[in-house]
């Protein structure tokens, strides 16, 4: 394989994941309105799209086993290639959540019996910025924004806390809302983890761009931080 076309090649695997970034983006938002509109047509719609997702997922790394192997790329090439092979991980299991926030919906059609909690709704909000600028930050190839993404994902940890309380204060007030209230639960660990991997695409951005994981960075910090705790 020559550089100009392992240039294209690479090309085209940049556009195909900014592609999927953008689709599962779509998702996201659409989930959000069929939850806060109980609309479970889109809902299913959605739900019936993650097929479709994984089989993106599988063309894309097939896509960079390729590249990898064919060409031995330069270091910053590598590391392009393989933040995608990570990346596209997460992006699919954004999808992932998404299709079990609408299964919640499709199985339990009175979802609306009890309103759908503000921090729920919050949580869909922070973790729908969080990861556009992920997907974002990587399309610009820019680290600095990158950067932001992390902090953010501790206000969606609170408001997730949040809502694990409030749930079990209207579980303990009333029992008609056992069923709902925990479905509320388990959609807002799902939100949560979106936002965990809105964050994990921000990290591999800044691996792409620097060369360095931030996620690697962070854990060697939190073992000092305890190090200090325990003397």
């Amino acid at each position: 394989m020559t550089r100009k076309v392992f240039d294209r090649e690479l090309d085209i695997l940049h556009r195909e994941i900014t592609a999927l970034g953008g689709r599962v983006e779509g998702i996201i938002v659409d989930t959000a309105e069929a939850l806060k509109t109980n609309n479970r047509d889109l809902a299913q719609r959605i739900y019936s799209e993650d097929p479709e997702i994984n089989a993106s997922r599988n063309q894309i790394e097939q896509m960079c086993v390729n590249l990898i192997a064919l060409q031995q790329p330069l270091a910053r090439d590598l590391r392009s290639i393989t933040a995608t092979l990570k990346m596209v991980t997460d992006i699919e299991r954004v999808a992932d959540q998404c299709a079990d926030i609408c299964e919640i919906m499709i199985t339990y059609p009175d979802l609306h019996f009890m309103k759908v909690p503000q921090t729920v709704m919050t949580m869909f909000e922070r973790a729908t910025e969080m990861f556009a600028e992920a997907i974002d930050s990587f399309i610009r190839q820019d680290a600095e924004l990158a950067s932001t993404i992390r902090p953010k994902d501790d206000v969606v940890d609170s408001l997730f806390s949040r809502t694990i309380i409030e749930m079990s204060k209207f579980i303990q007030e009333d029992q008609a809302f056992v069923s709902q209230a925990t479905d509320y639960m388990f959609i807002a660990k799902y939100l949560e983890r979106i936002a965990d991997h809105a964050t994990n695409i921000g990290e591999w951005t800044i691996y792409a761009v620097t060369g360095k994981h931030t996620s690697m960075s962070n854990q060697i910090a939190d073992r000092n931080l305890a190090k200090e705790f325990d003397r």
